[in-house]
């Protein structure tokens, strides 16, 4: 319990004000499509340096945790996440607003990140040595086969085609192997100087999500919305609440799935995200729901994507390994700080490390409030006229492509992407499992090279990617996914041609 001797340094002003600062700041940031959690962080790392250490961290700590609830606003008025972590929120999200209840699919989000997010910090503080020691047993062979297991739900992740959610997330593996090997230097599909750095994850989300919307918006023109697409009502926060603690299968694999995968080194939030929204589906007795704005689906993505921010910073405090793209720039921060992570860093800097992890739990509350308290003012986007609403979001889009790299060669994929992915969704295709590919993409790749390489040395690939309890239990576990989903698709054909026969004997 020593964590709780340092809780008085988060209330002294300045930091205090800091805490204010970086999860309003986080929320709006958040928000703006293209400005993912790692981005924000990078931003304020040049504003901590006449920061004390520890003053540092909770700005960059604040901003961390709330740009990732954040980018549920987007996600959910807007279908474009605001960060890669927010992809399934808008499956069902985006859904929810589209009938009016943007405000509480907000509430929802929100709230069931914050509720994640409280529960990742407690595992921080409570488990850190033992989670540090598990973590430290993934290998390249366990790692791909995470890769792996995530890459078989690919094809569950389009409601509406086994086949057709295969093919995109096949469109999307091939995309993430464009550029050069970094392992071997290899030159891989670039045939114009844009793809010689492959295609950067942020600029393709922006237009695999965007482009296609906006090209939507602009078909309607100055059509008039309906008056449920109007009407944006407020929703009871004390309705929204009993409702995310009711979904206890959806916020308990949430939280689960999201404190066990930031634990794991490289994975990051958008596949917890995913991943949990994939399993809370195929739990749910309303699987036929999921995609068509139900809440569950909500609860699990947020859950999930804030539930990994506190276990994401265990291998990067104990093991100065980082458990995310996010973690990696907080390390960092840390290290133009002086202060370097390892088994000893609560030995040596105990008020530094207790004050910022104390921070993030208040965060968390902090960013619950401030979320809500927004949530009904941000829902009333949907009543912006939809020409001047694809304007916007053009810009927005065009911001974030080009600021990443500050290269137009980023904006040319972006818009590329955009216009292939409005072409796709004509003929049924879906952008998640596209994006799933362009994520998984790059991490199987790498540990299957890194792998192979370590596997010569030894007894080769063989011996070395299927032996050993968790090796093995990893393979279990993908071809146990790849069985439900052709189980499951067999039902769903089954089912769907036993419901035209019987329309067709009506």
């Amino acid at each position: 319990m020593e964590f709780l001797g340092y809780f008085g340094g988060v209330f002294e002003p300045l930091s205090f004000l800091l805490l204010l600062v970086g999860t309003i700041g986080g929320l709006i940031l958040g928000a703006t499509p293209g400005l993912s959690p790692t981005m924000a962080v990078a931003l304020l790392i040049p504003f901590t340096f006449q920061l004390s250490p520890t003053q540092g961290l909770i700005l960059l700590g604040a901003a961390y945790t709330s740009t990732v609830a954040g980018g549920a606003v987007s996600a959910i008025l807007l279908k474009i996440p605001g960060a890669p972590a927010n992809i399934a929120t808008a499956l069902d999200g985006n859904e929810m607003a589209k009938r009016g209840e943007g405000a509480r699919a907000l509430h929802l989000s929100f709230i069931s990140s914050g509720i994640g997010g409280i529960i990742g910090v407690l595992l921080l503080i409570f488990l850190t040595p033992v989670l540090a020691q598990w973590a430290l047993s993934f290998g390249p062979s366990h790692l791909f086969w995470i890769a792996i297991l995530g890459v078989t739900v690919i094809g569950s992740l389009d409601s509406k085609s086994f086949v057709k959610g295969l093919l995109s997330g096949c469109i999307g593996l091939w995309l993430s192997q464009i550029g050069y090997d970094e392992i071997l230097g290899n030159e891989r599909f670039i045939f114009t100087d844009a793809l010689t750095g492959g295609i950067h994850i942020i600029p393709a989300l922006i237009g695999l999500f965007a482009i296609p919307q906006i090209m939507e918006m602009l078909a309607k023109g100055r059509k008039k919305l309906t008056i449920d697409a109007l009407e944006v009502p407020k929703h009871p926060i004390s309705a929204s609440f009993k409702e995310v603690v009711s979904s206890k299968r959806a916020l308990t694999i949430g939280t689960v799935v999201g404190s066990i995968i930031g634990l794991i080194p490289g994975v990051g939030g958008q596949i917890a995200g995913l991943v949990a929204y994939d399993q809370t589906r195929n739990f749910s007795p309303h699987k036929k729901k999921f995609g068509t704005g139900h809440s569950e689906g909500v609860i699990a993505a947020e859950s999930a994507n804030n539930a990994m921010v506190g276990p994401s910073l265990v291998p990067l405090l104990t093991l100065s390994i980082p458990g995310s793209p996010t973690a990696a720039v907080l390390l960092g921060g840390l290290l133009i700080h002086g202060i370097f992570p390892g088994s000893d860093i609560f030995d040596n800097h105990p008020e530094v490390i207790w004050t910022f992890i104390n921070s993030m739990l208040l965060g968390q509350i902090l960013m619950v409030i401030f979320g809500i308290y927004t949530a009904a003012w941000a829902a009333k986007i949907a009543k912006v006229p939809m020409p001047i609403m694809a304007a916007a979001v053009t810009v927005l889009a065009l911001f974030g492509s080009y600021s990443v790299q500050q290269s137009m060669g980023d904006v040319h994929i972006m818009l590329v992407l955009g216009l292939g992915m409005w072409v796709l969704e004509k003929f049924g295709f879906s952008a998640a499992p596209l994006v799933l590919g362009l994520i998984l993409g790059p991490i199987a790749a790498d540990y299957f090279v890194n792998g192979s390489m370590i596997a010569a040395a030894q007894d080769g690939p063989w011996v070395y990617f299927f032996k050993g309890p968790l090796n093995l239990v990893l393979v279990a576990l993908v071809i146990a996914s790849i069985a439900y989903s052709f189980w499951n698709n067999m039902l769903k054909a089954s089912f769907n041609k036993a419901e035209t026969s019987r329309k067709a004997g009506e």
